[in-house]
């Protein structure tokens, strides 16, 4: 990354390449290309994992497409392109007939760090290494479990960090339903992931 970029914030620079810089954009993309591709990845979950890159393509373009009615203090960047991201996944969950409305594959990273963040619990020794991996296939098995919309809901909370305020804000939801959505997501979670949760809380 060129370094008069690399210390941009990423709201300085979608600025810079609405106002013509293309380098600013290059710099978000590298920025941030991993983290969108995993939220899309697990927004679909396993069903649609084939169509992951072209929904994440498509995602980045609208990007482009909406670069210049970006506004700062609406939002941060980041928050901004997950939901796009999370329109353009949802989009197509509808198209395939997957998407479910409540009522009120392993990509190197850990999955189980929100989780023990969470429990306020320390990793297992590194003998431990084995119950990690499997608790991690455990973990992305039940978030492909859940109904797409809390799946995504939830992805935005705890992997972005948008706040229940912000979900409601820009998936156009009332608080309350985004507020549920979370909820019914993380109950599901901990039902799914209970023989794991009963190890992790011994070892806080």
């Amino acid at each position: 990354m060129p370094g008069a970029h690399r210390d941009l914030t990423d709201e300085e620079l979608m600025l810079a390449y609405a106002g013509g810089d293309p380098v600013a954009f290059d710099t978000l993309y590298a920025r941030h290309e991993s983290a969108l591709l995993r939220f899309v990845r697990r927004v679909l979950g396993s069903a649609l994992a084939a169509q992951a890159d072209e929904v994440f393509q498509d995602t980045w373009l609208r990007i482009v497409a909406a670069r210049a009615s970006f506004r700062p203090q609406g939002a941060r960047w980041r928050t901004w392109a997950f939901t796009i991201a999370h329109n353009v996944a949802m989009d197509r969950l509808r198209v395939s007939g997957r998407e479910v409305v409540p009522d009120a594959p392993d990509d190197g990273s850990d999955p189980l760090d929100w989780l023990a963040a969470t429990l306020d619990a320390r990793h297992p020794s590194s003998e431990d290494e084995a119950f990690w991996r499997a608790a991690g296939r455990q973990l992305l098995d039940c978030l492909d479990a859940l109904p797409a919309a809390q799946r995504a809901a939830f992805l935005l909370h705890h992997e972005d960090g948008a706040s229940v305020e912000e979900l409601a804000r820009h998936l156009g939801l009332p608080f309350e339903t985004a507020k549920s959505r979370l909820r019914y997501a993380l109950q599901k979670l901990r039902g799914c992931m209970q023989g794991y949760l009963v190890v992790l809380e011994r070892a806080a």
